[in-house]
């Protein structure tokens, strides 16, 4: 079985971001992989299957990072506004941290095959229950409408986020991809508030420079 640990496994990764970023996944082989990390093409097989397991691999690991980043970050806030206005800023400050990882997230994987898809299955649904989870809490403690469904909520949420930051991929413009947190929580926060009524954006975020 190939290893899933240690600094080697952590450079491939980053080597295979940085290939297929630049050249998309059809066109990355493993061989250029290996070359961008510094190692033997053999020694890729050591720590992954083949280049589709290191597609789902880069998910898995990147995706993991901000759900395990998520809770700590967010478990002491009370407030179910700011708890929303915070996942959104970590959401789309792991994209604006790494453009090339979000090349690979928001457009590679989209066009690749069902077997990837399902390899990825499971971690987005982690990332979908912790959403869900938001959205529950708010229900209960009464900040956000009672008669929400979760589910559907969770669906607007994460694809309010996702479309947002594939337009930021996509777009030749050069935007902070950061200063668009504000808008994206104004207006979930009032479709999911009680009355329409809403706490004012929590973070502070400076222009674009």
């Amino acid at each position: 079985m190939p290893k899933r640990r240690g600094e080697k496994y952590r450079t491939i990764i980053e080597a295979a971001i940085k290939v297929i970023a630049d050249n998309g996944y059809h066109g990355s082989q493993v061989s250029k992989i290996a070359r961008e990390a510094g190692v033997a093409e053999g020694t890729i097989y050591l720590y992954f299957e083949n280049k589709e397991d290191i597609l789902i691999s880069i998910f898995r690991e990147k995706l993991g990072e901000l759900i395990s980043t998520a809770p700590r970050r967010l478990k002491n806030i009370k407030n179910s506004f700011e708890i929303l206005a915070n996942l959104i800023h970590l959401h789309f400050y792991t994209f604006q941290n790494n453009r090339k990882l979000a090349h690979v997230l928001q457009i590679e994987l989209r066009q690749s095959d069902k077997s990837i898809r399902k390899g990825i299955a499971e971690v987005i649904r982690e990332y979908y229950r912790l959403i869900e989870d938001i959205v529950r809490d708010g229900m209960e403690k009464g900040y956000f409408r009672p008669d929400l469904d979760p589910k559907i909520a969770r669906k607007i949420i994460f694809g309010s986020m996702d479309e947002v930051a594939t337009c930021w991929v996509l777009s030749t413009r050069n935007y902070n991809l950061l200063y668009m947190t504000e808008q994206v929580y104004s207006v979930l926060a009032q479709a999911m508030s009680r009355d329409g009524r809403y706490d004012p954006f929590p973070l502070k975020l400076r222009p674009p420079q």
